[in-house]
């Protein structure tokens, strides 16, 4: 931390950002972020003291005084949760303010505070065949190793979709550290030729380039499963780490099969891509566990695809959550410490048996067995804390922990964004904003900006983005569901019937999620299908209607009592 002073202000800069006293600015690499009074006035008292404890009774006698007829508990519990919220900071995993149990906070000012001193990147090993199966496998590999790795629970890993982002690109392994916020990356390369193999693979030092680890592997192809798992408790003997053998292990649900390998990548790699991608990813599934029945992320892995595909209403509930349930059910039998085995089970109670206890304490055991799943985070704090149970600050933290270990991700940004929607408009289209940086033509990114300005009560603005959004992505039913509801607050009942009627002639062709078709059916005017339709999704078990008590959408169904007693029926109080 570095402080400068000239006639016109005093700076005072820390990691990518710069405190402004005088001007009471606070600017990350020049861009400044919009933060109240008291959240700025508790930084500068932090970054006062670098290191050093700073009391809640301080605070309070400079910022709450008391003349001031406020509630001090909840005014500096919300100005911190802003300030950690403007630095991107985790109360739970923190960078720069620690939380001191009842006494107050202390700005970390070390460097070792702000990077962990055990994190990792590990960059999508190179492919030297010109043989695209042989791309398909080396990503494979980096995959499993990033999985490997991420089960060590002192360790700060990197996930897949961000270090996957730089595939094919040239890039400054000092530069990836800063962007990535870690202190070593591992990058390699596989060559296949016939039945051998030669794999090549350093970790490298992202502050200097300097090579801490460094090896090469010649071997049969039916040796990759063990070249994987050295490679994995090499770096963690490199950085040091103290690996427990009965808590942390470093084996994975695998397989010994090179065929079932194969299909279990290939499916992983269609599922990552989503919407109708979630089919053949299926079939991949099921040819991996047809040559190996014990593998048991293959099992996870179709769990996984048959719940989404559920979830974005591709198949009615019947024909694919109870077939999740099973596989994910089997995963967890092969394999009780199998991550995830238990996330792909806590979706499964959600989705399937609306357990909301038991997708809970399922979420909670793949965490504690795979600490840096960004995707478990995601769906545990949205789907399970936030719709379900109302816990929408928990589901905050958990999703702003994603982002930290998953950057690059549109998904988790913009599921991030959905986060936002019940505490923060504003953050909410900021977020979906963020998204769209990434990936510029993002479904979900889209709907997230369409959904918070809804929030806002910028309806021209939401419309704009829907009707694009529509244009772009094929219709989404779950776009014209909510595009269905902006123009009836708009008074454009015309255009809101055309929605709707265009879902209903769908809904006589292929399978249409009656959650959203009664979103538009009472954006229209009809009420009582409304409800009918609500009551429907209800009895089959429609996935999306775990939404429905919380999601903006849903706030003029919510009025209606014979909704309310469908929420009851669910459960809901």
């Amino acid at each position: 931390m570095t402080t400068s002073t000239s006639s016109g202000s005093q700076i005072i800069r820390f990691a990518t950002f710069e405190l402004d006293v005088r001007a009471g600015e606070l600017r990350k690499q020049g861009a400044r972020i919009r933060l109240q009074e008291q959240p700025l006035r508790i930084l500068e008292m932090l970054l006062a003291r670098p290191g050093q404890l700073v009391t809640r009774e301080e605070l309070r006698d400079r910022l709450w005084p008391s003349h001031t007829f406020v509630d001090f508990e909840h005014g500096l519990n919300k100005a911190i949760a802003k300030l950690r919220e403007a630095l991107g900071d985790s109360a739970d995993s923190p960078r720069f303010i620690e939380t001191l149990a009842k006494r107050g906070y202390r700005f970390l000012d070390s460097p070792a505070a702000r990077t962990p001193e055990a994190s990792i990147a590990v960059l999508p090993f190179l492919s030297l065949s010109t043989d695209p199966e042989n791309e398909l496998f080396a990503d494979g590999m980096s995959d499993e190793i990033i999985s490997t790795l991420a089960q060590i629970k002192n360790l700060h890993v990197v996930a897949r979709t961000s270090t996957f982002s730089l595939k094919g690109k040239y890039v400054d392994l000092r530069m990836v550290g800063k962007q990535f916020d870690v202190r070593t990356v591992l990058e390699g390369s596989v060559r296949k030729s016939g039945d051998r193999l030669r794999i090549t693979a350093q970790l490298v030092s992202a502050a200097d380039g300097y090579h801490l680890w460094s090896r090469q592997y010649e071997r049969d192809m039916k040796d990759i499963f063990a070249i994987q798992k050295e490679i994995a408790q090499s770096i963690a003997q490199t950085l040091e780490l103290a690996l427990d053998a009965e808590s942390q292990p470093l084996a994975r649900g695998g397989t010994e099969s090179l065929e079932a390998f194969k299909f279990y990548v290939k499916g992983r790699a269609l599922f990552f891509q989503r919407g109708g991608q979630l089919i053949p990813a299926i079939e991949c599934f099921r040819k991996a566990v047809a040559v190996d029945p014990k593998y048991g992320l293959a099992w996870s892995g179709m769990a996984d695809a048959y719940n989404f595909l559920g979830f974005y209403g591709l198949a009615k509930p019947g024909a694919c959550l109870p077939q999740a349930k099973d596989a994910a059910q089997r995963a967890v039998a092969l394999d009780p410490a199998l991550a995830e085995a238990h996330h792909s089970l806590a979706m499964s109670n959600l989705f399937c048996d609306w357990d909301r206890p038991g997708a809970e304490r399922e979420f909670l055991r793949s965490l504690e067995l795979k600490p840096h799943n960004s995707s478990a985070r995601c769906w545990y704090g949205l789907f399970s804390l936030q719709w379900m149970a109302g816990r929408f600050e928990e589901g905050l933290a958990q999703l702003k922990q994603a982002v930290r270990i998953d950057p690059l991700s549109a998904y988790v940004r913009a599921i991030l964004a959905f986060a936002y929607l019940p505490i923060d408009g504003d953050r909410c289209v900021e977020t979906a904003l963020e998204s769209l940086q990434i990936a510029p033509d993002f479904y979900l990114g889209r709907w997230a900006q369409m959904t918070g300005l809804n929030l806002q009560g910028h309806l021209t603005e939401a419309a704009e983005v829907g009707e694009l959004t529509l244009k772009t992505f094929g219709r989404p039913i779950w776009v014209m569901g909510s595009l269905a509801r902006t123009y009836a607050r708009m008074g454009r009942l015309a255009d809101s019937k055309a929605l709707y009627m265009e879902l209903r002639w769908r809904a006589e062709r292929d399978y249409v999620s009656p959650t959203f078709l009664a979103l538009a059916a009472h954006a229209a005017g009809e009420r009582d299908e409304a409800i009918r339709l609500a009551r429907e999704a209800h009895t089959i078990g429609d996935p999306t209607f775990v939404g429905v008590k919380y999601w903006p959408d849903h706030a003029e169904l919510r009025e209606d009592p014979r909704f309310q007693e469908i929420l009851r029926a669910r459960g809901w109080t």
